[in-house]
């Protein structure tokens, strides 16, 4: 995995910047009430999201929470007051506190389903009844756009996905979360080319390719003989579930 404080700095750069947060956020407020109160974004990275689901609702309060040290920097810095350093499987708030909670890019990284099974479990503990949980899903899958470099890739190792939507919404019913839809939205500026994916593989980004092994080697060849080494390939579109908190009686 990432060193995500190491990331933080080129973090939004690198990942569309202001256009792929400004989908997200319209994505997920797609789904959160216009009378919530009160709103947590579960592993809130530098906060690009957060300060614009904060900035869209001026009525909702929202907290952000991270388990990168560097994130959390520079999350404060874009929503004062109102972001915290810890664990998304231990979340430190009392039950029932949030009308909505959000992990947007969170549930692929984990290690194991043991880790997203105990995200969503603390997810859905801090919600009040008829709260919202709105999660990103197959992260992996919305790279794969039909592209030369997808052919290219097609055969590489995978890591199973801990994000897979059918795991999520079993976890979520697991919980006593009641599935109220999907959205999709474009990650602008993440269209890949070869020549950045060439570069991606080698620096680690493909956790089960790592840098400097003769498949790794292989595939960045293979990469580096595709057309139009610096034209991007289209652009991923990601996938959110929403589910709700039955209301109390």
């Amino acid at each position: 995995m990432l060193d995500y404080d190491k990331e933080a700095d080129a973090y939004d750069a690198t990942r569309g910047g202001e256009p792929r947060a400004a989908a997200a956020a319209e994505a997920v407020l797609g789904f959160v009430p216009r009378n919530a109160q009160s709103l947590l974004d579960v592993a809130c990275g530098t906060g690009i999201v957060t300060r614009r689901l904060a900035a869209a609702r001026p009525g909702l309060r929202v907290t952000g929470l991270d388990a990168a040290p560097a994130m959390v920097r520079r999350a404060a810095a874009r929503v004062p007051g109102s972001v915290l350093l810890a664990d998304s499987r231990q979340l430190p708030f009392p039950d029932g506190v949030f009308d909505a909670v959000t992990t947007v890019w969170l549930l692929h990284l984990v290690e194991g389903p043991q880790d997203a099974r105990a995200i969503i479990a603390e997810c859905a503990r801090v919600l009040r009844p008829g709260g919202v949980y709105i999660t990103t899903v197959d992260k992996a899958l919305a790279h794969d756009v039909g592209s030369d470099i997808d052919t290219v890739l097609a055969p590489r190792p995978r890591r199973p996905a801990q994000d897979d939507a059918d795991q999520v919404r079993a976890y979520a019913a697991e919980f006593g979360l009641h599935p109220v839809g999907t959205a999709r939205f474009r990650g602008h500026g993440q269209g890949r080319s070869p020549r950045s994916t060439a570069a991606d593989l080698r620096r680690g980004w493909f956790t089960m390719l790592p840098p400097g092994e003769p498949l790794t080697e292989r595939f960045v060849a293979e990469l580096e003989s595709l057309p139009d080494q610096e034209r991007p390939r289209p652009d991923p579109e990601f996938t959110i579930l929403a589910f709700r908190k039955p209301s109390a009686g």
